[in-house]
């Protein structure tokens, strides 16, 4: 293969057939169609491996996704990376919804409610945004949302961290400012109540960034609740996939990535990649034993894959960028699917839950409801979710059970006549992300040191503010843009914006811009610390 920073020679498309293009005895080169394509790996199959990986493919690029698998264990293996963690599809993601329609698939519900729990009870109800009067941000949300126990006064605090929301424009030198303190001394500079922090913000942050909010970043706060929450009030409504991502969207997905010609080969774990020293280019990827030429690569992986990636490689371990990541942490998550021997009647379908011994922050989903599978059954199936679970992970399973049934009923007191039948309960260490503060400095971006190696995951740097399944899947197709870019081949993917601000927030952020700018004149304007 030509080396991976040569441009192969520009050839007109009758000059491409299949087969043999000459005759034997002509003792010419015989290249398949495939040999002469540009080679591009892909390593992860999540959603932003698999963006890249369409995207590419449909530019005429031989794409070979490795699917590594050791991830998540044997047990595992049909599990994909993203049927854990945050299940919701918000009404911003844009791009996940068009891809669907591409490939032609109908996974969602339709638009769902959700309630928040503590040990007291049904704490908040959230409507179908959209249905509801529509008020400019953030009093649609406030206003809209049905706070069964919060009087208005606690409610009414939450409006002061607007000016947070405000001066945050998800820049470099915005997410530098933020990113220092934690989201519990932010929402305590903007006069946040006591009792808005404990029962509504502290339970949201950790479903939504994994850990309590005294271990969040005060800029991932940010930009989640606005993405999620603030930005418009339709944002919060979301929709459930009808069983799992890998069912519903993946496994038809990569049936039809396969048709295009792209390979998926499992169980390759990524120990090391090989460098051409002349020209700074990644000219293979390496697997153990084996080894995938390349022209260009794409490491769609998570932070703890990353490093284990890292600590193995010779090559990726001399860049800084990639030593940095190192200091970049991973968060716990327990699944507990429970089969209940009658039907429990539930008012939402998704759920949001915290207090429940100083425990971690949960969220538990009647699968009777959302999966096709079960909708006729007599039995109930429920599905929690415990984030930050590093206290629940020694506990043997049985006792995982018995804690899960005991909070359970005191949301929802039906829980306490059923008798479970059946469990199936899934630990997943390091396996979502940690925003913790001052994180941001250790991220990576897109683009590396290597001119052929690109980044892609729900983690990496990217301006385009989305956040979650949407961000991973825009992510990748940056990364496939920044190929295609890269080798001067193929048309750039087309990326759906998030939604632009509202005028209000626009002229308030115009002004707070210019303010900014004026206070940077001043003398000593850098003296104190900010």
């Amino acid at each position: 293969m030509l080396g991976c920073c040569r441009v192969l020679p520009a050839f007109p498309n009758h000059s491409f057939r299949r087969g043999f293009c000459c005759r034997a005895e002509d003792q010419q080169p015989v290249y398949t169609e495939r040999q002469n394509k540009k080679k591009v790996v892909v390593v992860g199959s999540g959603w932003a491996g698999l963006g890249a990986a369409n995207h590419l493919c449909k530019q005429g690029f031989d794409v070979t996704v490795l699917e590594g698998g050791y991830e998540f264990g044997y047990k595992n293996k049909s599990l994909s990376p993203d049927d854990y963690g945050i299940r919701g599809f918000w009404y911003p993601y844009r791009n996940i919804f068009n891809l669907v329609d591409e490939i032609d698939v109908k996974p969602f519900t339709s638009w769902t409610k959700s309630a928040q729990y503590s040990e007291k009870g049904l704490e908040v109800e959230y409507p179908i945004y959209k249905d509801a009067l529509q008020l400019p941000t953030p009093f649609g949300t406030l206003f809209n949302t049905q706070f069964v126990r919060l009087p208005l006064i606690d409610q009414l605090t939450s409006l002061p961290v607007m000016a947070a929301v405000i001066d945050f424009d998800n820049t470099d030198a915005a997410w530098r400012k933020y990113d220092a303190i934690t989201a519990r001394e932010l929402l305590k500079r903007f006069g946040c109540s006591e009792r808005l922090y404990r029962d509504v913000f502290d339970p949201l942050l950790q479903v939504g960034l994994f850990a309590p909010a005294e271990q969040c970043s005060a800029a991932a706060t940010i930009g989640m609740l606005y993405y999620f929450v603030l930005a418009n009030q339709k944002h919060f409504d979301l929709v459930l996939c009808r069983g799992t991502i890998r069912e519903q969207i993946f496994q038809p997905w990569i049936e039809s990535l396969k048709t295009q010609g792209c390979r998926f080969l499992e169980g390759r774990k990524v120990t090391d990649v090989t460098l051409d020293e002349e020209t700074g280019c990644i000219t293979e990827v390496v697997c153990g034993k084996e080894s995938f030429k390349v022209d260009a690569v794409i490491l769609a992986v998570g932070i703890s894959t990353l490093q284990e990636i890292v600590q193995n490689s010779a090559v990726l371990c001399t860049r800084e960028e990639f030593l940095k990541i190192m200091n970049l942490n991973s968060i716990d998550l327990l699944t507990v699917k429970v089969e209940l021997d009658r039907k429990v009647n539930l008012s939402n379908a998704s759920n949001v839950s915290c207090g429940f011994e100083g425990s971690c922050a949960w969220t538990f989903f009647d699968l009777s409801m959302i999966y096709d599978k079960h909708k006729e059954s007599t039995t109930t199936v429920i599905q929690a979710d415990f984030y930050h679970a590093n206290d629940l992970f020694p506990l043997k399973d049985e006792k995982i059970v018995e804690k899960t049934m005991s909070w359970l009923s005191k949301c929802i007191k039906d829980f306490e006549n059923a008798a479970v039948i059946d469990k199936e309960i899934e630990r997943f260490p390091k396996s979502l992300t940690h925003f913790f503060p001052g994180s941001y400095k250790y991220t990576m971006r897109g683009s590396t040191s290597f001119p052929n190696l690109y980044m892609a995951g729900d983690w990496i740097i990217s301006r385009h503010g989305s956040w979650s399944q949407e961000k991973s899947y825009v992510t990748g197709l940056e990364a496939a843009n920044r190929i295609i870019d890269y080798l001067k081949e193929g048309t750039f993917a087309k990326i759906l914006p998030v939604q632009e601000d509202e005028p209000h927030i626009q002229s308030l952020r115009i002004l707070n811009r210019n303010l900014n700018d004026i206070i940077e004149q001043l003398p000593w304007s850098n003296y104190f610390l900010r």
